[in-house]
């Protein structure tokens, strides 16, 4: 089993009680990050009807809602939101919440999407979870529309901290996997999430990967004690 298998098959195992333990862990906070990156997103691109959405890695299916609910309140009509994740576990719990969506069992690599057909695509807290970058930021910019938007939620790597961000790295070291390893009786797949972040990078690779990838930034900013990080960039 490779890499990107080993950490499908860890999603799979923490699906059933992973929003319980999200929750806790984050304290619902996240939930204002997914909406500040919904309506910024939607500021930005300035259209009242689009036609597609693409959630890569969307587990169990809340950032898709969010593009939903969203939407709604800003009076854009949406014609469809499309889920795309490897894990079987994930989706089948994001089916049974909402089952209006469409959903797609693969890759960020392997997007089963056509060329340019999609306005905004996002990916929230699973970009580090993709063993090849480049190839899955590749694919992001086949499948959007010119001008399309790609969307990032993540936790950064942060070489520098400052004291609140050392604050932030105690919680994610220590107290994080301890916490979501009780509630998912995994403590392997919690402590799994601190390492992935330190393997991870920072911002401003970030930036750099997206624009050699053929996307122009808008946005970059960090919340909560740099604890997540939102990227917008437009493709070019």
């Amino acid at each position: 089993m490779n890499k990107q298998e080993k950490i499908v098959s860890m999603f799979d195992n923490i699906a059933p009680t992973y929003d319980t333990a999200n929750r806790v862990m984050s304290m619902g906070v996240d939930k204002s990050w997914r909406r500040k990156a919904c309506d910024l997103a939607y500021e930005f691109y300035g259209q009242d009807s689009l036609d597609r959405i693409v959630d890569v890695a969307c587990g169990t299916g809340d950032m898709m809602n969010f593009w939903k609910t969203r939407a709604e309140v800003n009076g854009i009509a949406i014609g469809e939101i499309v889920g795309v994740d490897p894990s079987n576990g994930m989706v089948d719990v994001a089916r049974e919440k909402y089952p209006k969506f469409n959903y797609h069992i693969s890759k960020a690599t392997e997007i089963p999407i056509e060329d340019s057909s999609a306005d905004i695509l996002s990916i929230t807290y699973g970009i580090r979870n993709v063993v090849e970058r480049k190839e899955a930021l590749d694919e992001f910019n086949r499948v959007l529309k010119k001008d399309g938007l790609v969307v990032i939620l993540e936790f950064m790597r942060n070489e520098n901290p400052s004291t609140l961000g050392k604050i932030r790295d105690f919680y994610m070291n220590r107290i994080l996997p301890k916490v979501g390893g009780f509630i998912s009786k995994n403590l392997e797949a919690y402590e799994y999430l601190p390492n992935s972040i330190e393997d991870f990078s920072t911002v401003e690779n970030m930036q750099n990967e997206l624009v050699n990838a053929g996307f122009e930034m808008l946005y970059t900013k960090s919340f909560s004690m740099d604890i997540s990080t939102l990227l917008i960039a437009r493709k070019k």
